[in-house]
């Protein structure tokens, strides 16, 4: 049984969308002190960093973090791969209609998030925990990991780790194909129960 029509254009839309992350930063931290109420913030696209970075690896060299620079990714070499990948697996699930291949969608899609959460947090964890010893400012037992996502407190900074456009496309995206996916399978087991 193939997929409703309007299944097939949302699916279709779904998958052009994710085409924001090419263009648009995909995660957002922001950090707020008393010496900064303004606030700074980093922004991670696809393939670079953006936002307060001189500010940010000003500050952190005290403390003995690595310098933020796009080569500390080389994820950002092939995410564009990724994405491309994504949206042409999602048009051609429009396309076809089928539900098995809708399922692998929503198999790749979930991969992908759980590969690239997995990754930022390891990123995280060695950027907040491998420190330069011979930094000017040093806590015992301190460690700077930035959160994955959520709040966290860093010495008097506030630290805020987010989606951007990106990642809420990507997440509402794949939350639209779910939704369609058990649409369909609802609709497939009363046409079978009908029959």
């Amino acid at each position: 049984m193939r997929l409703h029509p309007l299944s097939r254009v949302l699916l279709a839309l779904a998958a052009l969308a994710l085409g924001l992350n090419l263009a648009m930063p995909i995660w957002r931290i922001d950090l707020i002190a008393p010496q900064y109420p303004e606030g700074l913030f980093l922004q991670i696209f696809h393939d670079r960093f953006a936002g307060d970075i001189d500010k940010i690896n000003g500050l952190n060299h005290y403390i003995g973090m690595a310098h933020i620079k796009d080569e500390m990714f080389p994820e950002f070499g092939i995410m564009r791969y990724a994405f491309y990948l994504l949206i042409a697996w999602g048009l051609f699930t429009a396309v076809v209609g089928r539900r098995g291949v809708l399922l692998s969608w929503l198999f790749a899609i979930a991969a992908f998030i759980i590969w690239a959460v997995w990754d930022m947090y390891v990123w995280g964890y060695k950027y907040g925990h491998e420190l330069d010893p011979r930094a000017a400012i040093k806590v015992e037992g301190m460690a700077y990991q930035p959160p994955l996502i959520g709040h966290k407190q860093l010495l008097n900074f506030d630290a805020w780790s987010t989606p951007d456009v990106g990642g809420w496309a990507l997440f509402i995206c794949s939350a639209l194909a779910t939704i369609i996916f058990v649409v369909e399978w609802r609709r497939a087991h009363r046409a079978v129960r009908s029959a």
